[in-house]
């Protein structure tokens, strides 16, 4: 199988979900660029991988047309950057981009924490107290892939509370570019304890339907994840080659 000549050993992610163009209605370029989108929001694709068009064709099973489309969206989107003579890549945040994307991230998560204290039903107050208590559950086992999977599924719960879908896919969206950097910083020692408090505190205002509180603590909670500036900087300037197998990357 055709491999990719990027500078580093990564794990390919496979493709056996994607459609086979004979069997889609919809343009195979668009199956290309949600999985892609995927495995770029998952960390599975790392920031500054190359993603060569004659790989991505082997992949998918495709034309250069259909893949040529889809590097199109992605860069459109943001996801990744292409360069004159050189092809596409995932992109690689600097430190400063970084931190200023976690800065709108708190008002986008600190706004549904808001709303879904005042908006939130019974469905929605289960499924909190349940996502809030897998983390609970994967800290007290010490298993941090557990508990960066708890902790995605408690704020994606957040952002269905709100039941603001504008605002829900706004802040989805920011959170998959800032994926391989949130997960990044899971896994730095102590953060699951203090990510427990804080989650603690951010429910209390929820179920209370204490929007102030909940707001706050939510705001205090992302401060936390973005503070560490040092990992992100080490994050932005890492050569792809280094990045860590224990994060999926």
């Amino acid at each position: 199988m055709f491999k990719p000549s990027s500078a580093f050993d990564v794990d390919m992610p496979k493709s056996e979900g994607l459609a086979h163009p004979t069997s889609a209605k919809r343009p195979l370029s668009i199956s290309i660029v949600e999985a892609l989108s995927l495995e770029i929001g998952n960390g599975k694709l790392p920031p500054g991988m190359h993603l060569e068009e004659e790989w991505l064709c082997h992949r998918f099973g495709a034309s250069r047309t259909p893949v040529r489309e889809a590097l199109r969206q992605l860069a459109a989107r943001g996801a990744i950057e292409i360069k004159p003579r050189q092809g596409a890549f995932v992109i690689q945040l600097d430190t400063a981009r970084v931190i200023e994307m976690f800065e709108v991230m708190g008002f986008l998560e600190a706004a549904c924490s808001s709303l879904a204290a005042r908006r939130h039903n019974a469905q929605d107050r289960q499924a909190l107290t349940q996502a809030h208590q897998e983390c609970i559950d994967a800290a007290e086992r010490d298993d941090p892939e557990a508990f960066y999977r708890a902790n995605a599924k408690f704020h994606e719960c957040i952002y269905g509370a709100s039941h603001n879908r504008h605002l829900q896919e706004q802040t989805l969206g920011l959170r998959n570019r800032l994926e391989a950097y949130r997960k990044e910083v899971t896994f730095h020692a102590g953060l699951m304890a203090i990510s427990i408090q804080e989650h603690e505190m951010v429910l209390r205002g929820i179920l209370e339907m204490n929007q102030e509180l909940a707001a706050s603590c939510m705001s205090k909670h992302l401060d936390t994840l973005s503070s560490d500036a040092v990992s992100m900087a080490s994050i932005a300037s890492r050569r792809p080659g280094t990045l860590s197998r224990q994060t999926g990357r």
